[in-house]
């Protein structure tokens, strides 16, 4: 019996890729190890269809089912020795990275352009003048310091479960935060601009929500990197550590995004402004179904999951 056991191991597999959508066959890989992952699978694949890179490619076993994970192994797959992949093409694929860097320095450069009133924004006799409301310069401070914030965090503190995105993201995702960027600061800055109605008060209300829910933010992501270590996929329950900032996991499953949320109130109140405000409330729309989303994995894969947790908003939503 163990000698069938430790033959039928040691015995290659053959994988047969067809297109999902057309049935084509595509590939024929012969003599692959039962061991094998989805990945080397995948890098084979290549050698015979170069324009189909690994970040390009979902294998799955059914033409319309799910994408299977690079770290799947053949022999653990429900597939005999001759296995039946379909592949699909994702299309031209980025770096998370680069992604970001490049959808956050966008604003941070945008916003500084309608700061320093740039010719051709608001008229020749505004070019290069200062605002004299103390809330702009403020507002800009703040604005700065959350994208390049992110520009940081992207670099040496994020670690990305997947490694790129579809190209397209990056037009859609640059539209997005370029366009409310100069919209905000369009009328932040502009010469005509009015403080808010309770004056300092207001403001710095809004500055103290803006700071703490920044540093909450950052505490959170600093706790879910050390949740993963680098080159990893791992993925655990998060729990709250000794950061004070770190306890509303005790309430929500992606209190970033809560804080995230926090912040841009803040700024909303700070500025007054209307284009803050719907930037805000398109923001919380976004965030809220990425929180679902990682709220509804978690139950899926942890039986142990804390039932007390909300995905956003502690006991709302």
């Amino acid at each position: 019996m163990k000698h069938y056991e430790m033959k039928k191991q040691s015995q290659r597999c053959q994988v047969e890729i067809l297109d999902a959508k057309t049935r084509e066959k595509l590939c024929f890989l012969d003599k692959v190890e039962p061991h094998a992952t989805i990945a080397e699978i995948k890098n084979l694949f290549t050698k015979s269809h170069p324009q189909w890179y690994p970040a390009r490619q979902s294998l799955r076993l059914d033409p319309k089912g799910k994408s299977l994970k690079d770290e799947d192994v053949l022999q653990k797959l429900p597939v005999g020795t001759t296995a039946t992949l379909y592949f699909r093409d994702l299309g031209a694929q980025i770096s998370w990275v680069t992604v970001f860097l490049t959808e956050y320095a966008g604003p941070l450069f945008i916003y500084l352009l309608f700061y320093f009133r740039v010719p051709f924004i608001y008229g020749h006799k505004y070019d290069f003048t200062s605002s004299r409301h103390t809330v702009v310069h403020l507002a800009c401070i703040c604005h700065s310091f959350h994208y390049v914030k992110r520009l940081l965090e992207t670099l040496f503190v994020h670690r990305f479960s997947h490694g790129t995105m579809p190209l397209r993201n990056i037009f859609k995702n640059c539209t997005y935060y370029w366009g409310f960027a100069a919209w905000m600061a369009y009328y932040i800055n502009h010469p005509l601009y009015t403080p808010p109605t309770y004056g300092a008060q207001q403001v710095k209300l809004a500055l103290a929500i803006f700071v703490i829910c920044q540093l909450g933010n950052f505490s959170i992501h600093m706790a879910l990197r050390d949740l993963r270590p680098a080159g990893s996929k791992t993925r655990k329950i998060p729990y709250p550590t000794k950061n004070p900032f770190t306890w509303l996991f005790l309430l929500v499953s992606c209190p970033n995004y809560t804080y995230e949320m926090g912040s841009w109130i803040g700024f909303a109140i700070m500025t007054q402004c209307l284009p803050v405000a719907l930037f805000s409330l398109a923001g919380f729309i976004q965030m809220t179904i990425w929180a679902k989303g990682k709220h509804r994995s978690y139950l899926k894969e942890f039986r142990d999951y804390p039932p007390l947790r909300m995905p956003i908003i502690p006991f709302l939503l």
